[in-house]
């Protein structure tokens, strides 16, 4: 019955269209214009809804009461406001040691490992996360977003590393939350006589 009702609507549509042209064109551009209006309509009540999210929690005392997936989902959502594409949250059991995968507005593949603590992150964590980006993620650019603070030996751990790590701490966390810190800096415009790169 599907089958033939879909036949007689095709045989309909054949019909119309070669007896009235005219309208068939007018019909289909009014329906990819309401599409198109809709989708649009559409993309900008998400983005409200994105930035109504993160203005409700981005003071961190409300932070400080998320868990560990709430905080994942902040940090996600902030990526996307950022810019950042494909942004995957991955957290959970089986990540592979990475909560969040994302790609950057300038191409950069980026690693996030998301640690919503009261106490400090300690040099484990670190390593924990760099090894994951050395085996499971290589060529990505680690992100470490905590809302605590790295211990000295934890932050000497970053800063060794051999692979590029980020870490946003709580007070920077603070500030990209509020959107006063960008996670990649954006590329320079070019100037008159500048060439790009090949």
């Amino acid at each position: 019955m599907g089958l033939a009702g879909a036949v007689v609507a095709i045989a309909v549509v054949v019909y119309f269209v070669t007896r009235y042209p005219g309208w068939a064109v007018a019909i289909t551009v009014i329906l990819i214009a309401a599409l198109s209006g809709g989708l649009f309509l559409r993309h900008r009540v998400i983005q409200a809804r994105r930035l109504q999210f993160l203005a409700a929690n981005a003071a961190l005392e409300k932070v400080d009461l998320m868990t560990g997936p709430q905080f994942e989902q902040l940090v996600a959502e902030r990526m996307i406001a950022e810019g950042f594409r494909r942004v995957q949250i991955r957290g959970g059991t089986g990540d592979g040691g990475v909560d969040i995968t994302a790609v950057a507005p300038d191409g950069t593949r980026c690693a996030v490992q998301c640690k919503r603590y009261n106490q400090s992150v300690g040099a484990p964590a670190v390593r924990n996360f760099l090894g994951a980006l050395a085996n499971a993620f290589t060529g990505h650019t680690g992100v470490l977003v905590t809302s605590g603070r790295l211990t000295r030996p934890a932050r000497q751990e970053a800063i060794n590393a051999r692979q590029t790590l980020l870490l946003v701490e709580r007070d920077l966390l603070a500030d990209w939350l509020t959107g006063r810190f960008a996670l990649l800096p954006k590329p320079a415009p070019l100037v008159e006589g500048d060439e790009l790169a090949t």
